[in-house]
């Protein structure tokens, strides 16, 4: 029955990386080397503040983030944004979807209009485009050969989700087809080679306030690194909640195998004089 049980797995497991590898054949996912990763890795607080500004002035129209909060961003290890930054950013940000149910509570039900938004507040969904919302974006392409996969391979290589979606930011090629009357872009990065977002960067499409050259390819690693940041908001305490707990187990082990000798070492002599 185990056996049984095993084979069943192993070869729904090569099927499905056999279909994985079929599908990013046609692909290429850039490695960058982002600051978060490896285990001692941590954000960079100015690209995420970057990354943040990318989000607002040219995915917000059509993405949202409605699983984070206007006030994750002051916390440390993320943008840290100071307090009166962080709340002046909520109050005037605005909200494109009012038929979003995620919505409903940040809608005056008395005028029809916009509360005031507040570090309290999610960032409000929008799903008039159709879009998908980038709160676990980053999350959900962190993957073996980039967008597939367990996940191995941003342990070992590096290779996740803030790659998936830099190379798909700065992939475009210029060309378009059109099928069924919808226009789609060649994209070196999506499967298939087409994708029916437009080209959202442009070279200088916005100006940092740091001097960071804004180039398409700088853009897209800092907004691919604020998703990831959206994503896994405490990924730094966890990290270094595990480092912690591994100098804890270390030093338990020494400590039980120099005890273990200690309690032992009488019998050992014992038996072997015996």
């Amino acid at each position: 029955m185990i056996r049984t049980l095993t084979l069943t797995a192993a070869v729904a497991l090569g099927l499905a990386t056999g279909a994985n590898a079929a599908g990013a054949e046609d692909t290429h996912i850039t490695d960058y080397s982002f600051s978060y990763e490896g285990p001692f890795g941590a954000f960079d607080q100015f690209q995420l503040q970057r990354g943040l500004q990318v989000y607002t002035e040219n995915c917000s129209a059509c993405h949202g983030l409605k699983y984070v909060s206007f006030r994750n961003l002051s916390d440390e290890g993320g943008p840290h944004l100071p307090e009166d930054q962080m709340r002046a950013y909520a109050e005037q940000f605005f909200m494109s979807d009012f038929d979003s149910p995620e919505n409903f509570d940040l809608i005056d039900p008395e005028t029809g209009d916009q509360k005031t938004l507040t570090p309290a507040d999610h960032f409000p969904a929008n799903n008039t485009q159709g879009a998908p919302d980038l709160s676990l974006m980053a999350k959900a392409r962190a993957g073996f050969h980039g967008p597939y996969g367990t996940g191995l391979s941003q342990l070992f290589n590096g290779m996740g989700g803030g790659e998936y979606i830099a190379s798909i930011l700065s992939g475009y090629t210029g060309e378009t087809k059109e099928e069924a009357g919808v226009v789609l872009y060649q994209n070196e990065a999506f499967p298939g080679g087409y994708i029916s977002m437009a080209p959202p960067l442009f070279e200088d499409g916005v100006v940092y306030a740091d001097g960071t050259p804004a180039t398409v390819e700088q853009q897209a690693q800092d907004v691919a690194a604020f998703l990831m940041w959206t994503a896994e908001p405490k990924m730094m305490a966890r990290k270094q909640a595990g480092l912690t707990g591994v100098i804890f187990l270390t030093v338990l082990s020494v400590l039980l195998y120099m005890t273990n000798k200690r309690l032992w070492a009488p019998h050992k002599k014992a038996a072997k004089k015996a």
